[in-house]
């Protein structure tokens, strides 16, 4: 009899499945390794067991002992399923931005889980990575695995992962794509695969909101780049120890919009049924394709999840609308001002200029809000009118002071696709401007005459 002695023993040796539809008018071939085909519906099921029996081989994990991760979701029913067939507990806590999906699948499977929220810093006490931490301080005989510095999460892809698709491809694999979050799964991948033939090009998919792109381009760690997104599994606000940046070979940035639209299409025309990463993916791995494959080349995509944990957000047409990502909306968004004040370029002074050289630039430009950079183009700060205008009066002597000594914080970054309504709750006394990041890594200013003139049309 042919049969598995537990659920575990099934993970891994996923398909590759070529795309056709989505794919159309691009050279060569591209694969899709669809990774829903693990037992946990996901490339996280790899991960879970070899943290795990990392864990238990070191000493670290004991019998009966209680396994604490900050986890997405995905990671967490690896986790769970492994537990279950060790006899472990789980105890997951998540970012209140993840599908209800998938918190209920964890609860499902026997775990406690606790919802923390998004829009902390990681080092806040609640951010799900610090509340993670201190349980496992807490409680007696745990285990946190934590994926995103755990390096036998890359370790997992270098053995399994990167050989499955070396094969499956006969060595003809020439490009590699594959979204962005702890970097596990780029970085074992890519470093087995480079082994193989170091010309295999290995990109990696971003999103905006996320430190990644810029990091890998300029090596700075721009908290200007940090604003809250909602395509869940990639893109992050720190560096996990995983990210090998030396092994991706370039970063495409997705929107929020374009991950989602793709991931519809997915089901719609290649019958694959895929998460929200997955849509990220692909359109960041055909938008480099287009400009740069030759029609002999073989690029594998992975495919990190199925679409069951996201029913509720990218598969249902009225959350789409309400977001903005499908057409008939009530309005406009960011990207639309952004258009519409055409090729404007953004005017910006330097932290070490004085305070009455950005009067007069102000003055000469005709703006009422001023970013504040320093000598890497770094935002560092912001000058508003009115608030320059009361400085001024109270003190005359500041026309000579330093910028950096009287500046405000800086402007929040927004993503492109924010509705006016979202980005008119975003403006107030404190914060009169907001900057946006586009595809082109051109940034771009709106103000609430931006917003006045967007209702008026």
């Amino acid at each position: 009899m042919q049969y598995y002695q537990h659920l575990i023993e099934a993970i891994g040796n996923t398909p590759l499945v070529k795309l056709n539809k989505v794919s159309q008018g691009i050279p060569g071939t591209i694969l899709a390794k669809v990774e829903y085909f693990n037992p946990g519906n996901s490339i996280k099921d790899r991960i879970a067991l070899k943290m795990i029996e990392d864990a238990e081989k070191a000493g670290i994990l004991k019998p009966g002992g209680t396994i604490i991760e900050g986890t997405s979701g995905n990671t967490g029913m690896g986790l769970a399923l492994v537990a279950i067939a060790k006899g472990y507990k789980c105890i997951f806590t998540v970012a209140d931005k993840q599908s209800q999906e998938k918190i209920n699948v964890l609860r499902a499977l026997g775990a406690e889980v606790i919802v923390c929220p998004t829009n902390v810093p990681p080092e806040d006490p609640r951010s799900y990575y610090s509340v993670a931490k201190r349980l496992n301080r807490e409680i007696p005989n745990s285990f946190y695995p934590n994926q995103y510095d755990n390096l036998s999460n890359k370790q997992a892809h270098y053995e399994s992962t990167g050989p499955e698709i070396w094969q499956q491809t006969d060595g003809k694999i020439t490009h590699f794509a594959a979204g962005v979050g702890t970097g596990g799964t780029i970085s074992g991948t890519a470093q087995y695969l480079k082994e193989q033939n170091p010309n295999v090009f290995v990109l990696g998919i971003d999103t905006y909101g996320s430190v990644f792109k810029k990091y890998h381009e300029t090596g700075i760690f721009d908290e200007n780049e940090i604003y809250p997104y909602l395509t869940e599994g990639i893109g992050e606000d720190i560096l996990p120890k995983n990210v090998d940046f030396s092994l991706i070979d370039y970063f495409v940035k997705v929107t929020d919009k374009d991950a989602a639209l793709m991931t519809r299409r997915l089901a719609r025309e290649e019958a694959l049924f895929v998460g929200w990463s997955c849509g990220a993916a692909v359109h960041g791995a055909l938008e480099y394709a287009r400009e740069n494959m030759k029609e002999d080349d073989v690029m594998v995509i992975i495919l990190p999840d199925h679409g069951t944990r996201y029913l509720n957000k990218i598969y249902n047409d009225d959350w789409m609308r309400d977001h903005g990502f499908l057409e008939r909306r009530d309005f406009a968004t960011a990207r639309d001002i952004i258009r519409s004040k055409g090729n404007s370029r953004l005017i910006t002074i330097h932290e070490k200029q004085s305070v009455g050289e950005a009067a007069a630039l102000m003055l000469k430009e005709g703006i009422s809000q001023l970013p504040v950079v320093d000598e890497t183009g770094h935002f560092t700060g912001s000058l508003s009118e009115s608030k320059l205008l009361h400085k001024l009066i109270e003190n005359p002597e500041l026309r000579q002071t330093a910028i950096h000594e009287v500046m405000d914080p800086p402007f929040k970054f927004v993503g492109m696709d924010n509705t006016l309504d979202v980005l008119s709750s975003l403006l107030d006394k404190e914060n009169k401007a907001l900057l946006v990041r586009d595809e082109n890594n051109q940034v771009h200013i709106i103000t609430q005459a931006d917003l006045l003139m967007a209702l008026a049309k």
